[in-house]
């Protein structure tokens, strides 16, 4: 077995030769070692943090900012009311479902269904969110609306609160 271990060697082409620099001039990276003539970026110390323009104002700075993204928003798929006549009567359709049959193809937080359309028989939904809408297009063809209850946040077990009444006593 160890025989057959030394004799792995990588396939052709996976792995390059070190550029060795600095080794006259018909290597191609003599002289200058591919630094250019002259120049802030030719010296040894020369190189800048990313985005910085010599002192001019950088663009990540001159560019105006447009909206906000909250790190904690959650981003639901929404699938249309309309969409959901391609199963059949009284079947049950929870997330699985839409994603086999390709209503619910990005990655997202959940499901959300959205009051678009008619709906031409009863089904059965089981989903993270639904509009007012929807729910009443739902119901009205007999279905019944289940809702998936959001993860609860970690929350620490003991307050600062309570710890502090514990020391009081």
């Amino acid at each position: 077995m160890s025989g057959e271990l030394s004799k792995l060697t990588p396939a052709k082409g996976a792995n390059r030769a070190r550029k060795i620099k600095g080794r006259g001039l018909g290597t191609g990276l003599g002289k200058t070692s591919g630094r250019g003539m002259k120049g802030q970026k030719a010296r040894k110390s020369g190189h800048v943090r990313v985005g910085f323009e010599g002192g001019q104002m950088p663009l990540q700075r001159r560019i105006p900012k447009r909206g906000f993204k909250s790190l904690f928003g959650k981003d639901y798929s929404e699938v249309k009311v309309i969409d959901l006549n391609r199963f059949p009567a009284g079947t049950l359709i929870d997330a699985a479902a839409l994603k086999a049959e390709g209503l619910a193809k990005r990655r997202s937080d959940g499901v959300k269904i959205i009051g678009v359309g008619e709906l031409k028989h009863r089904v059965d939904v089981k989903v993270n969110r639904i509009t007012a809408g929807a729910r009443g297009v739902i119901e009205a063809k007999g279905g019944k609306v289940e809702l998936i209850a959001d993860k609860v946040k970690w929350q620490r077990p003991d307050t600062r609160k309570a710890r502090r009444a514990s020391k009081q006593k």
